[in-house]
């Protein structure tokens, strides 16, 4: 693949529009409630039955939080009571029992994830406590083979607290920070220091993590060019392998907290794109190379050599090397992809705890992918992760004549191809480096859910830039 990005602000300018991120295909509002324990139990069935085994991959969703940054759109909940924590960790060490028994327990564990909300709410006690259960319900890879990683907010962990991380067999840490600027904390209820985020770096490192995560976002409410080129002069120098960039979504409808935000104090389009550029151009100036959507890799990342390889998965987490897993979702909210199907579990303690108290596993929602769908989420996994596709090839590995099951998706690239966002010919279909900002749009092409999805009368989705 051509790691080369051309960023033309008059060009994305025009192509910025309401935009899934795929994360999954389809897309998580065509969820629904006929999909639910049954379902999800048939497809750990057929999983377990599948050849070559797959390994597993966990998602454990932490939704507690100590006080609600305004910008958030995750599944979250405010509390400063740790009765409610011990109350959910009881619950989720029942969804474990209940979902492991389920799995072959030949099927190891590559790859382990702690999302929130804070997963640092939990201390080191309790953290401890559940990742010994877990470890006692399914068969955790050993050393190398495992990838574990937690997602951590800075105001609330400190250089020993990280390096306790390490000795529970994490190695992988994502640092929440968005904006050093101290108008835009104020803006966003969220003030946190330099020293505060340089303390979890380098507990991190003290405790020989393979990789560290800074998140940031363009977009925030105050945000200058000023303020935000010293922000990311600053998480440059605290050297981390992974930097994160998302483009802020401002959809109070969905997400309460966003209300609190003021949409005049919001960067307009150009201003937005104005700060986008100037994160490609220090980042990529610091030597990190662009792997896709939000996010950049130091040259000797995992990332980069996956993308390389042609082995770079897309998943709830954004990109990934472990795509030959399964996912199992833990927890209020969680998502999981087992085999060919998604599921979620309840969005709500109530609804969570409710399912479990009568024996049964939480899911509220979820997807059977059928032959359509499973072709479409190969094509858009391969254009979002590798940025081209060989439709000879591809549509012999899915039993289709690529360029006539696709006849009415390249009639819409055709206007793409004009402006130069790809390039076709009798083989190939490749994103070019004009259009590698623009991925979701090419991929858009092929979202089948898409055009009535945008007949909704509030977006359901952020916009591409």
């Amino acid at each position: 693949m051509d790691t080369t990005a051309q960023f033309d602000p008059v060009l994305m300018a025009r192509y910025d529009v309401s935009a899934p991120r795929y994360t999954s295909y389809p897309t998580a509002p065509q969820f629904h409630a006929g999909f639910g324990e049954t379902q999800l139990c048939d497809a750990i069935l057929a999983s377990n039955n599948a050849a070559p085994l797959r390994p597993l991959s966990l998602y454990v969703h932490v939704p507690f939080c100590w006080s609600p940054c305004f910008y958030c759109g995750c599944t979250r909940v405010i509390t400063r009571d740790p009765r409610n924590v011990d109350k959910y960790l009881d619950y989720l060490h029942r969804e474990t029992a209940m979902i492991a028994r389920s799995f072959d327990a030949r099927r190891p564990v590559r790859q382990l994830h702690f999302g929130g909300g804070t997963p640092n709410f939990l201390d080191f006690p309790r953290l401890e406590t559940l990742m010994r259960d877990l470890a006692a319900h399914f068969r955790f890879a050993k050393g190398d083979d495992i990838e574990a990683g937690i997602e951590v907010d800075p105001r609330f962990a400190d250089f020993d607290y990280v390096c306790e991380l390490g000795t529970l067999g994490f190695n992988r840490i994502s640092i929440g920070v968005q904006d050093f600027d101290p108008a835009v904390q104020a803006a966003v209820n969220r003030i946190q220091t330099l020293a505060q985020t340089a303390a979890v770096v380098n507990g991190a490192r003290a405790a020989d993590f393979r990789s560290v995560n800074i998140d940031l976002i363009y977009g925030l409410p105050k945000q200058t060019l000023d303020g935000f080129a010293q922000t990311l002069d600053q998480t440059i120098g605290l050297g981390p392998d992974r930097v994160a960039v998302y483009g802020y979504a401002h959809l109070p409808r969905l997400f309460k907290a966003q209300g609190q935000i003021e949409s005049a104090d919001l960067p307009g389009p150009a201003a937005r794109l104005k700060l986008l550029g100037l994160a490609l151009e220090k980042l990529l100036g610091a030597g990190y190379v662009y792997i896709g959507m939000d996010h950049f890799a130091r040259p000797d990342d995992e990332l980069v050599r996956a993308q390389a390889q042609g082995t770079l998965q897309r998943n709830f987490q954004g990109y990934s090397t472990g795509g030959e897993c399964d996912i199992v979702g833990l927890g209020m909210s969680a998502i999981g992809r087992i085999g060919n199907c998604y599921s979620q579990n309840a969005r709500d303690l109530p609804g969570y705890y409710m399912a479990l108290d009568n024996g049964r596993l939480p899911v509220a929602r979820g997807i059977m992918l059928d032959d359509d769908d499973v072709i479409r989420r190969a094509a858009i996994g391969n254009l979002m992760c590798h940025g081209f596709l060989d439709m000879q090839s591809f549509g012999s590995r899915h039993g289709i004549v690529f360029v006539d099951y696709f006849a009415t998706e390249l009639e819409r690239m055709q206007q793409l191809e004009a402006d130069a966002l790809v390039e076709l010919d009798s083989r190939m279909l490749r994103i070019t480096p004009r259009g590698r900002f623009l991925m979701r749009n090419v991929a858009m092409c092929f979202d089948a859910y898409l055009p009535a999805e945008m007949q909704a009368p509030q977006p359901r989705y952020a916009q591409s830039i």
